[in-house]
């Protein structure tokens, strides 16, 4: 008979089956340990932890703090090089592309849209440069309102730094209807709420990832994007050479060329028509600033950003002016669908969709459908990343409730997140009987916040750049030098005046406003307009309670927040090894 032997760990040949369930219940604890360890704020966090800089807020405004703040925010460096390509290529490719170009086409005129486009685009090209150049050097949270804050003015920073969170408070909602709105493409079922439910969990969860989740989302979103546009550029070119229709309007395989613009013409209403189209153009390019929020969050901002802001130059000329000077010689102005959409997402009235339908192709303009479904969730997806990011910089400063600078130890400004995805259920307002006059209001809120914001990034830098050169530095110092210098910046300042201006009488006195009462002009003016008054509001208030003042350049902080101090002798390396490269070389990465 065998001799029992007592167990022991030693003699045992594996576990049992108690030892594995309890390794199991083990794993997950540790795992929901993790997660909830996760949510609570970094132990790092600079949020509330100076008390003079608190006890100083109620009297001035501590502009060394807030610096300090911000360049040590707590945010997580993990957007990698190709997450901010990416961003930058397709990141404001959207509804103003893909939609608002068919008004913008109605109002001004294939020409109108092309010249409105591509000079915005020169604009938007500068800006971005001098976006740019400060990322690189200060790679802070909050940035450009930041920028603002350190170069120009405290009170405009803080004007600056809640005009863009409006912005992008009020664009969610709207894109989250937006989205449910191109189901109707399909089967026109009116608002879904179902819908609306689904793209909203969607894009938090999506933002709860923290900012890889958004940087993978948006590199997705981006290459859909850039191959839609892609490939209705090569398809745009076929239809121009044989999408011609004879004299009854049937297809006939004819060469199209510039026919259309012929008649009905290139031009619409004029000089006003052209102004119109500009405040779409500018519409279509909000967003592209997000490269420069992101910079905070980059892990080596010093070589992903120029990269990346080169890649605006592709943008520009690609997918924006090619493909709508194709538009222009494939949809008339006149074409009555062009003004039939009643929202920003409305497949139906794109001329993207419009033209595909022209030629006759069955399954394409749902393919496109598709598209401005991705396009309108993007947009909702940055809309959350843009806000609660500026939100957390401005209580970081002490410029919003202190809340909201929270910072998880995943690096997540939790509850701005969460501030941001509440106002998302106001997306629920589209199905009520108020939808209308509800989005239009949200909409006046947002519409000048870009031109706002690009005009203040143009004036931080050349006010940087005089404070850069009275305290004693070179440009040989900076790690990335604005190809157009100070000269772009204010070509990109001036432009957006002109922009506000021409929103101006077009608000004041719009397309067809003989028209219209008196009632209807004054409230298209105001949701036109209303941004502009908001932001002046929020300057002066701010201006008057905290009497801050306009810094000098000598005085401005050039120290606090920079990513790279000894950049000299690299930059200088970096550059002598430029000089031999061959001239294919030099020229490829001149521009990308």
């Amino acid at each position: 008979m065998d001799d029992k032997k007592s167990w022991s760990a030693e003699s045992s040949p594996g576990p049992s089956a108690y030892e594995g369930d309890m390794a199991n219940i083990n794993i997950k604890r540790k795992w929901s340990r993790r997660v909830t360890e996760s949510f609570r704020r970094d132990p790092n966090a600079s949020v509330i932890r100076s008390a003079s800089f608190s006890a100083a807020h109620s009297h001035s405004y501590d502009a060394e703090s807030a610096a300090q703040a911000t360049a040590m925010s707590p945010l997580l460096r993990r957007l990698k090089g190709r997450h901010l390509q990416m961003i930058a290529i397709g990141g404001s490719i959207g509804t103003g592309l893909f939609v608002g170009s068919g008004k913008a086409l109605a109002y001004g005129g294939p020409a109108s849209l092309l010249l409105a486009f591509s000079l915005t685009g020169v604009m938007m090209y500068c800006t971005v440069q001098a976006l740019g150049e400060l990322a690189v050097l200060f790679p802070v949270a909050g940035s450009f309102s930041a920028y603002s804050t350190r170069f120009l003015d405290p009170a405009w920073g803080f004007a600056m730094g809640w005009n863009y969170a409006m912005q992008w408070l009020v664009v969610l909602p709207l894109e989250i209807v937006s989205a449910s709105i191109t189901i109707d493409f399909w089967a026109n079922l009116g608002l879904n709420a179902a819908w609306v439910s689904i793209f909203l969990i969607l894009i938090i969860i999506i933002n709860f990832f923290g900012v890889k989740g958004y940087g993978e989302a948006e590199f997705v979103f981006s290459i859909v994007k850039v191959t839609a546009v892609i490939g209705y550029i090569l398809l745009g070119i076929l239809m121009n050479i044989m999408g011609g229709y004879d004299s009854v309007g049937r297809p006939d395989g004819s060469y199209m060329g510039f026919r259309l613009w012929h008649h009905p013409g290139a031009f619409h209403n004029g000089f006003k028509g052209l102004c119109s189209t500009f405040v779409t153009a500018a519409f279509a390019f909000a967003g592209t600033e997000l490269v420069g929020l992101a910079a905070a969050e980059t892990e080596t901002p010093r070589k992903a950003l120029p990269s990346a802001i080169k890649q605006v130059f592709w943008r520009i000329t690609l997918f924006y002016v090619v493909s709508l000077l194709l538009v222009g010689t494939l949809v008339p102005y006149d074409d009555p669908r062009l003004l039939n959409g009643k929202n920003n997402a409305d497949a139906k009235a794109s001329p993207f969709v419009i033209s595909i339908q022209n030629a006759g192709l069955q399954v394409l303009p749902s393919v496109m459908n598709v598209v401005i479904m991705i396009s309108v969730l993007s947009v909702g997806n940055s809309s959350i990343y843009g806000s609660s990011r500026t939100l957390a910089a401005l209580a970081e400063q002490r410029q919003a409730p202190s809340f909201l600078a929270y910072i998880d130890r995943q690096g997540r400004p939790l509850y701005a997140i969460i501030f941001a995805s509440v106002l998302g259920l106001l997306a629920f307002l589209g199905a009520s009987h108020k939808q209308e006059d509800a989005f239009n209001w949200m909409i006046a809120l947002s519409g000048l916040s870009s031109i706002f914001t690009w005009g203040s990034i143009c004036l931080a830098h050349i006010r940087f750049r005089r404070a850069w050169r009275l305290q004693g530095h070179t440009l040989d110092e900076l790690a990335f030098r604005s190809p157009v210098g100070v000269v772009g910046s204010w070509v990109g300042f001036l432009f957006n005046c002109l922009v506000l201006i021409a929103q101006f009488w077009t608000g004041f006195s719009p397309v067809g406003w003989r028209s219209m009462s008196t009632s209807q002009l004054t409230i298209n003016f105001f949701q036109a307009y209303l941004a502009a008054p908001v932001v002046v509001l929020m300057y002066i208030g701010y201006k008057l309670y905290l009497k801050t003042e306009i810094l000098k350049a000598r005085d401005m902080d050039l120290f606090t927040g920079k990513r790279e101090f000894n950049v000299k002798d690299l930059v200088a390396q970096e550059r002598a090894d430029r000089r031999n490269w061959p001239t294919w070389k030099k020229l490829y990465k001149f521009f990308c």
